[in-house]
């Protein structure tokens, strides 16, 4: 396996590494007796390639390595223990609350402007 190959399968163990559930679970901490463990939902994907040899169009020795890789992360809430009781809090993305209640909105006008055209 040529320098190039080594080199991406390496890349690509980091990447497998980033992975990993603590990308999900936040540290813990605590704050007044309350023990706080944050979650969030984590999302990648990564790709690459090699190359050997030389391309018939050109006079160059040929060869190539890429790699690319992307990931999300998203805040679904945190878990809080107080007493050995454990409780979930939801995180709020207000945008999707906004977005669903205008879409809920336009479906409603479209649907009594339909009945008011009937009666």
């Amino acid at each position: 396996m040529n320098n190039g190959a080594t080199s991406l399968l390496e890349k690509l163990g980091a990447v497998k590494d980033a992975m990993v559930v603590t990308r999900a679970f936040g540290d813990s901490y605590e704050r007044d007796n309350v023990t706080i463990i944050p979650v969030a939902t984590v999302r990648g994907g990564g790709g690459g390639g090699s190359g050997e040899g030389t391309d018939p169009g050109h006079n160059g020795s040929g060869s190539g390595v890429g790699l690319g890789f992307g990931a999300m992360v998203r805040p679904l809430g945190v878990y809080t223990v107080k007493d050995g009781n454990v409780t979930w809090i939801p995180a709020i993305d207000t945008m999707k609350v906004i977005l669903g209640g205008q879409i809920v909105a336009v479906i409603a006008l479209l649907t009594a402007r339909s009945w008011l055209k009937r009666h």
